[in-house]
């Protein structure tokens, strides 16, 4: 980071989601809400220790496959059912309904500063809110997606050591 590059701030942020292939059912955007939360944006390397006779000082670790996290996104507002009409199609027998999208970090200032692209999402739980009169309407209390592959890079395009990872829908709600 150079003294003029700005930290990058976690505290706004849109969630986009569009379905990789469209359906008579579910037309897309699937989501285009604002979260409170977003957490799960993460990737873990597995690797594998190889001993070396006479090396006694070192040891050598080779590179194994890559696992992903499971993305939750809590306290959502959002305009229509698409996630939910998502979620209950995606459920029937052979159907399997995956979708692309990103989180796009925002400056403070609102420009876009760091995007996430997630390919191969799928959703594995969602929760409704609490109904209780004296609270405010939120329409997704929780969704939990797990996805094949994650990237990251700044938002105008793929950053250092990216691989463009497919389509990508451009938009996004406040956060």
């Amino acid at each position: 980071m150079t003294p003029i590059d700005p930290p990058f701030t976690a505290f706004r942020f849109d969630v986009v989601l569009d379905l990789d292939k469209e359906t008579a059912d579910l037309a897309g955007p699937l989501c285009e809400a604002a979260f409170a939360e977003c957490d799960g944006l993460e990737m873990t390397m597995q690797t594998r220790k190889l001993d070396v006779g006479g090396m006694n000082d070192r040891q050598i670790h080779l590179i194994g496959p890559v696992t992903y996290g499971q993305l939750t996104l809590k306290r959502g507002m959002t305009d229509n059912l698409q996630l939910w009409r998502w979620f209950t199609l995606g459920t029937r027998p052979g159907s399997v309904l995956t979708a692309h999208g990103h989180v796009t970090m925002r400056a403070a200032d609102g420009t876009p500063a760091l995007r996430f692209t997630l390919t191969g999402c799928l959703p594995v739980r969602m929760r409704a809110p609490g109904l209780n009169a004296r609270d405010g309407l939120v329409a997704v209390e929780e969704l939990g997606l797990v996805y094949e592959r994650l990237d990251i890079g700044l938002p105008d395009g793929p950053g250092p050591g990216t691989v463009p990872a497919g389509p990508a829908t451009v938009g996004g709600g406040a956060g």
